[in-house]
């Protein structure tokens, strides 16, 4: 314990309340022998040096095995060996300047910081458009009591931007240096205060420069990077938020009495019998006591096809019951079921992601501290020598301001802008910069089957072979389901032809089909060992629904799932791209085969999201970056846990939240197109990187000696910025492969409302 610092010794040496201390016990999972998983909410968290500091004072309490930051979700996840009374987390982040709660699985606060950032960002624009208005008008010559008249209203206009947009950054620095410690955010709060207070003083004084233009500017740009990071972390966030929103709130539960009590889900245990009404969710992992049902599976398995429920079956939590009630034993607490396990996975997959630094963090990283250093040096070297403060103070001024990482900041994010926009061309929305510095390095694509190679549907695929009077029958009595079978039989025939069967003598029986009565006649469309007699039952061996007459077999359906248009083309230019490929997907084992040997892909069926995501591990643990190319809600977890993901527009909310990319068009052509633009990006921000660097060593040494004013080194500044800008635009389009038109992109946008 002697490495701590002084305020953790501090918050060590005061025992928690004893209220905190139950609560902490409470909200703790049992994650191992002798060892408990607490998580908390710390919502100030913004930087790579916040999460050091919290890992770092946290990981060395006695009885802390590990503590992690998710930097997205703003969450601490902390092991911690089981004893009497647990550390005092809140406590230590307390002390350090980081309060914290403890996180609820399904919280869903509204965002003020987004809008705190966002109105700061307009009152930083606006005072920069005006300040730089009036310096245009004082470098074009104004008489000198013009020029101290604009000054003064520069500083006017600078300090309303000043107090009301800088407090974004002057507050988390305060925050952190009265604890003794800094941020990015220290370095930053300096270059803008010294560039305003010198302005300020060249304005009292009846300065002939004054440079408010340089200081408001610099807010504005590092205030557009702070926004943009924030609503990027934000996305991240939406997918677990969506699938937290996918748990039951709650359930009736039948008592040993008989009575029925509405319980919260909180409150639902182990051994509890609840009964599940048709159309609900289920909200924990549990087991079929009496009744039957279909069930929509697709949040387990991705397969789109209801699967029967009957005494003994298994559920698990966020299944939906489609058709009839059922009566369950819950087998374990909400925060031990399926669902809560997917959220768990998505967060640490999310976790594991944001250990990939951005090209331009990694250079900040390095470059701020050897600016201010250097800004430093400068101001100490030409005091020494000249023991002129006032010019020391300005060739400081002048090197932070040449320095300022506005070209390296750009260097990424305008080919990301220019990338963004050139995929939006081909269909293809970015959601996230970082991605497109991931999908340019991937060398394994991994996809899901149903809905991403395939649409997802099932087809007829005997029609030709049916007697059309029998399948006229079918259609009619299908059209009362809205079983995917039925709805591709309803579909197979003229919908204004007149409908054979009334409804009212139409039946639906869970799990096994539909029962109709015509004349005299029982009409059975369902699963063939339910329709057929005993004797007809051979018959259709391998049919994947029948029309029965009185037991008597009228015709054999058999369904496919279509390939998603452009696939066979698509894996052949990821083959030539050097990639390897392989499908992961929780359908049985034939579907998938048949799929795979079109496309000529190793694969693996009846695969649980667990076990996608336990797979991408391995392949990272062998060095491989992988693409995850999925769409069903199964799938989100496997999104999350690969280096970069992509996700088709007709993909479920949590799929398309959980990916980085998302295609509008049908064809999957999206996905070499997105690579290869990828590709041409990541060149272009190498080139940005080095251009910045030079920039900086031929600038940085003329400030040094002197021969620069501040208001040279802004306009230096700006000319390296647009230098950087123009060589983002030459990011050239993707030749077109077919597909929907950028004005069918835009409408398809518009109905997912997703913004660009």
């Amino acid at each position: 314990m002697s490495r701590c610092a002084p305020s953790v010794e501090r918050a060590l040496a005061t025992a928690e309340p004893a209220g905190r201390v139950d609560e902490v016990l409470l909200a703790s999972r049992t994650v191992g022998p002798n060892a408990r998983q607490t998580e908390l909410s710390v919502p100030t968290i913004h930087c790579g040096a916040c999460i050091q500091r919290i890992e770092r004072a946290l990981g060395e309490l006695p009885s802390v095995e590990t503590a992690r930051v998710n930097l997205s979700t703003k969450r601490v996840t902390i092991r911690w060996r089981e004893c009497a009374t647990p550390p005092p987390f809140v406590a230590i982040l307390a002390e350090l300047g980081y309060p914290s709660h403890l996180h609820d699985i399904t919280e869903d606060n509204e965002d003020g910081t987004l809008r705190e950032l966002v109105r700061a960002l307009a009152v930083a624009g606006f005072a920069a458009a005006n300040i730089m208005m009036l310096s245009v008008a004082i470098w074009s010559g104004a008489d000198v009591v013009t020029r101290d008249l604009f000054h003064w209203l520069s500083a006017l206009i600078g300090s309303v931007a000043l107090v009301y947009s800088g407090r974004i950054f002057f507050r988390s620095a305060w925050g952190v240096l009265k604890h003794g410690h800094t941020n990015m955010d220290v370095p930053i709060s300096i270059g803008v205060l010294a560039a305003f207070g010198m302005s300020l003083y060249e304005t009292v004084d009846h300065g002939q420069h004054a440079y408010f233009d340089a200081a408001v500017s610099l807010l504005f740009f590092l205030l557009i990077g702070r926004t943009l990071d924030h609503m990027m972390r934000g996305r991240a966030r939406q997918a677990i938020r969506g699938l937290a929103r996918l748990a039951a709130r709650g359930a009736f539960v039948l008592k040993p009495d008989g009575t029925r009590a509405y319980l919260s889900i909180d409150e639902l245990e182990p051994g509890m019998t609840i009964l599940l009404a048709a159309g609900e969710r289920v909200p924990v992992d549990a087991r079929v006591v009496s009744g039957e049902s279909g069930l929509d599976c697709s949040l387990v398995t991705g397969e789109s096809v209801p699967c029967p429920a009957s005494e003994g079956t298994t559920l698990q939590a966020g299944m939906l019951n489609l058709t009839a009630p059922l009566t369950i034993v819950a087998t374990a607490a909400a925060r031990d079921s399926f669902l809560a396990d997917m959220i768990r996975l998505m967060e640490r997959a999310e976790a594991g992601r944001a250990v990939h630094r951005r090209i331009a963090d990694r250079a900040a990283r390095f470059y701020a501290p050897a600016v201010h250093l250097t800004a430093a040096l400068t101001f100490a070297g030409w005091l020494l020598s000249t023991g002129d403060l006032h010019r020391s103070i300005t060739a400081a001024i002048a090197v932070l301001i040449i320095t300022c990482p506005c070209a390296l900041g750009l260097a990424v994010p305008m080919v990301q802008v220019v990338a963004a926009r050139r995929l939006f061309e081909r269909g293809i929305l970015l959601k996230d910069g970082g991605a497109l510095e991931r999908l340019a390095e991937v060398d394994v694509v991994v996809f899901d089957k149903t809905g991403t190679l395939t649409l997802g549907t099932p087809c007829l695929a005997n029609r030709c072979a049916i007697d059309p009077s029998a399948l006229r029958i079918a259609a009619s009595i299908a059209a009362h389901s809205s079983h995917p079978y039925s709805r591709s039989l309803a579909d197979a025939i003229d919908p204004a032809l007149p409908i054979e069967i009334a409804s009212a003598s139409i039946a639906e029986h869970p799990a096994s089909g539909l029962e109709a009565r015509l004349g005299s006649s029982t009409y059975r469309l369902g699963r063939a060992a339910w329709a057929l007699s005993q004797g007809s039952i051979e018959d259709a061996p391998t049919a994947s629904v029948v029309l029965a007459r009185d037991g008597c077999l009228l015709a054999s359906f058999h369904f496919d799932d279509q390939l998603r248009s452009g696939a066979e083309l698509a894996i052949s230019a990821l083959r030539r791209a050097g990639l390897s490929m392989e499908i992961l997907s929780g359908d049985r084992e034939e579907a998938v085969k048949q799929i795979a040997g079109r496309l000529d892909i190793p694969f693996r069926a009846n695969v649980t999201p667990a076990e996608k995501t336990a797979r991408i591990a391995t392949l990272k643990a062998d060095k491989r970056k992988v693409l995850m190319v999925g769409d069903g809600i199964n799938d989100a977890p496997a999104l999350a846990a690969a280096y970069v993901s992509m996700a088709p527009a007709t993909a479920a909310d949590i799929g398309r939240n959980a990916a980085d990319l998302v295609f509008l068009h049908e064809t999957l052509e999206a996905v070499p197109d997105a690579i290869k633009i990828a590709r041409s990006s990541r060149a272009l921000v190498r080139q940005n990187l080095v251009l910045a660097v030079t920039y900086n060593m031929i600038a940085v040494p003329i400030a040094i000696l002197g021969h620069v004013t501040p208001l040279v080194a802004a306009i230096a500044m700006s000319l390296s910025s647009l230098i950087v800008v123009a060589n983002a635009l030459r990011l050239g389009p993707v030749a077109s492969t077919g597909g929907r038109s950028p004005t069918t992109s835009i409408r398809s946008v518009e109905l997912l409302g997703i913004g660009v």
